[in-house]
Formats: C-alpha cells, sequence, structure tokens
C-alpha cells in the first residue's frame, strides 16, 4: 500500500512539475530521484527517497510555496482564474472609433458593432461580448459632440488602441457606497448615465469612481438599471477573455488594496502600473496593454 501511495504522488507531482517547466530524472551517477529544469541542469537530486517524497509532498499540497507566488509579466500560466469575478467590461480606447472596430477584427476575428453615444462626454463606443456579463468596449472620441471633452481629448492623443480603464458590477451602487465610505475610501459619485442604442431603447446605469484608482489600475463600479439589458446579451458574440490582469512595480501594496476592495484581481508585477488583457476570437488571440502613461484612464 506503502508503494503504490508513493507511485501516485510521484505521478501527481509529475504533471504538476511539467507545468512549471520541470521535470522528474534520475541523477546519472547515483541514480536517485531528482527535479530538473525542462532542458537544463539539477534543481534538487541525490536525495534519499522518504526526502524525496517529503518533497512531493509539498509540492502537492503548496504548489504555490514551492514554486513561488508571484510571477512576472513574461512568465504565462495557466488561463484559470484569470478574470476577476465581478469583471463587467473592459474599455479599449481609440482616436477614432472605426479605427478600433478594424484593429479587434484583425486580431479576433470578431466585428464590434456600433453601440452608441454618450451625451455630454464626447464619446461614442463599439462593443463585443466576451461571455455572459462581460463584454469589450471601444471607445472613442464622438466628432459631433464638444472637442473640449476631456475624455474624448485624451483619446485622441492614442497613436494606437490601447486599454484605458475597466469596470466591475459589485450590485447596489448605494450600499457599495456606504459601505466604501465605513472603510475610509474616498470616492465620487454615485453618478447616473445613459445610452441610446441604435434600435432606438437607451440603456440607464449608474457609476462611483474612486478618488485614487491607483495611477488607472483600479476599476470603476457599475450597476445597471433592472429595466436595461446588459450590453453583453446581444453584442457580437465570438470572443473570450482569457486573462485580465493588472500589472504593478509592487504587487503586494496593490493586493492589499484590491483585498480591501473585494476585486480578486490577479495582480503581476511590472515595471509601470498597467492593464493587461488577453481575448481569444475565432481568427486568434489579441493581447493588449494600457499605455505606459497613468494618465490614461477613464476612472
Amino acid at each position: 500500500m506503502t508503494s503504490a501511495v508513493s507511485d501516485h504522488a510521484e505521478s501527481s507531482v509529475a504533471a504538476l512539475l511539467r507545468d512549471q517547466g520541470l521535470s522528474i530524472m534520475l541523477c546519472g551517477s547515483c541514480e536517485t530521484p531528482g527535479v530538473v529544469k525542462s532542458k537544463g541542469s539539477f534543481l534538487s537530486h541525490c536525495l534519499p527517497r522518504r526526502s524525496f517524497l517529503t518533497f512531493l509532498g509539498t509540492a502537492l499540497g503548496a504548489p504555490r510555496i514551492l514554486f513561488g507566488y508571484q510571477r512576472t509579466q513574461s512568465d504565462v500560466p495557466p488561463l484559470v482564474d484569470q478574470v476577476p469575478p465581478m469583471l463587467d467590461h473592459i474599455l479599449l480606447g481609440c482616436n477614432e472609433l472605426q479605427r478600433g472596430i478594424v484593429f479587434v477584427e484583425q486580431h479576433t476575428g470578431v466585428r464590434a458593432a456600433f453601440g452608441g453615444v454618450h451625451p455630454g462626454r464626447g464619446t461614442q463606443n463599439a462593443l463585443l461580448s466576451l461571455g455572459t456579463r462581460r463584454y469589450l468596449e471601444i471607445i472613442a472620441p464622438d466628432p459631433q459632440q464638444n472637442a473640449s471633452a476631456e475624455l474624448a481629448n485624451m483619446l485622441k492623443k492614442l497613436t494606437e488602441p490601447r486599454l484605458v480603464g475597466w469596470a466591475v458590477h459589485p450590485g447596489d451602487i448605494q450600499v457599495l457606497a456606504a459601505d466604501l465610505a465605513r472603510a475610509g475610501v474616498a470616492v465620487e459619485g454615485s453618478k447616473a448615465g445613459t445610452r441610446k442604442r441604435p434600435d432606438g431603447s437607451v440603456l440607464h446605469w449608474k457609476t462611483l469612481n474612486l478618488k485614487d484608482d491607483a495611477n488607472g489600475l483600479l476599476p470603476f463600479f457599475i450597476e445597471w438599471s433592472a429595466d436595461s439589458a446588459h450590453p453583453s446579451e446581444d453584442a457580437p458574440s465570438g470572443c473570450q477573455l482569457l486573462r485580465f490582469e493588472l500589472l504593478a512595480p509592487d504587487p503586494a501594496a496593490l493586493a492589499k488594496t484590491t483585498t480591501r476592495l473585494k476585486l480578486a484581481a490577479p495582480i503581476a508585477k511590472g515595471s509601470s502600473p498597467q492593464l493587461h488583457a488577453v481575448i481569444s476570437g475565432p481568427k486568434g488571440q489579441l493581447d493588449i496593454t494600457s499605455p505606459n502613461d497613468p494618465s490614461f484612464s477613464v476612472g
């Protein structure tokens, strides 16, 4: 029985090690098991079998401790639990709407549909679904509106489409605002918003913004009116959001803030604050980040 359990442990951890670019091999000199990097040298070898099984148990029971919790942008983790559960939509900014639509279609094979304009904000958008209650909003200046609008002027400065923000749906905005106030988190809002759809119907929502959005890394909060269909329901489908993460020079500090806000957002170390998303479609993947400039944020 002990041998069977040991063999099962070794087999189970072998799969885990492969995910980390490692494998189990016998040392050429002493024929004891060890762990090696793919096409590399031994990391741990010449261990007595009992000690090696202890290593296997550690790997199975606490792989994050064994292989390190914090990853860098260059690592490629399994695409599991890489999207915040409350994510509502991500915003892809561009200086001209048609350009953004073509950009996304070239990478994914799905063409976003015109959504409408934002009165008073100087912007217009196009949408595509990223699954249930998730969508991509391509946002650009609306030439028919006041050119002095701050957001529109910011978008005009973009030389290529980039992420400019994201939103989460926490439920009742008023309840959230009260909770944040008790926690000492400063917010702005709530603010009512509307958009007339091409079919003539009008969407209604409320938003709440954080006064400190951590250089564009933190989202704004949105509550859709009960009589408004969520944009993901009838936007063009075929795309999926595989990964959405926050890149920060100090991931630990940012993690404290996201935990306080109950965002459950994946965080990775980056040289500067940036959003990072990977969207898959029938034609391929769109791997996109926000500008390396925290001033580009819709918050």
